[in-house]
């Protein structure tokens, strides 16, 4: 990576983006009707709770973001697996949200959350995060695997570590779980997240 792309969000954290939200889409294709009951690593969410706040925030959620627009409150109360093709409107979603990302502009300046701002690479690369840790949580309790590159594993990681700790604040992480010295990047990543990346399927507390 030459010293321009570390220096620009865009061209160092888009392709991640496009990979991961890639990889969320297949997750989700290989979610069948009779799983969005089972547990999931998020406590008190079962498959159907954890997949509809994956979609909202990663593809309705990330396309509004880019637009400085606030999420409408019709998305935010919308059970998505409601309709039995979500996992093709969230592919399709997925992929507005990614272009809309595609433009270096975007990139900068801050977002308005409502409460507050954030720097936009900021929370581009916090809402990757829930792309690739939810996606993981879904692959997890569905008999699944997700795969991500080195570099993207390493962009989880670096968000994981940096804002940990708030998201522990709001209950969104766990205590961090301990793992060996050899686990994988993403493993780390998610082991700090409290999760144990040893636990999937029918081992999810039920």
């Amino acid at each position: 990576m030459t010293d321009d792309q570390r220096n620009n969000p865009h061209q160092r954290m888009h392709p991640h983006m496009v990979e991961c939200a890639a990889e969320a889409a297949r997750v989700a294709r290989g979610v069948a009707a009779g799983q969005l009951s089972a547990p999931t690593h998020c406590p008190g969410w079962d498959v159907r709770a954890l997949v509809n706040h994956w979609v909202l925030y990663t593809s309705h959620g990330l396309e509004h973001r880019a637009l400085r627009k606030p999420l409408p409150e019709e998305l935010t109360a919308r059970d998505f697996t409601a309709d039995p093709d979500w996992a093709r409107a969230y592919a399709d979603q997925l992929d507005r949200a990614v272009a809309a990302w595609d433009d270096p502009a975007v990139w900068e300046g801050e977002v308005d959350l409502g409460g507050g701002t954030l720097p936009a690479a900021d929370l581009a690369g916090m809402i990757v995060k829930e792309m690739a840790v939810h996606g993981w949580d879904v692959a997890a309790a569905t008999g699944q695997e997700i795969h991500l590159s080195e570099g993207a594993a390493r962009l989880v990681l670096d968000v994981v570590e940096t804002h940990a700790e708030l998201y522990r604040q709001y209950d969104g992480f766990a205590d961090p779980v301990p793992v060996p010295d050899d686990v994988s990047v993403f493993q780390r990543a998610l082991a700090l997240s409290g999760r144990d990346p040893r636990i999937t399927g029918e081992r999810l507390p039920r």
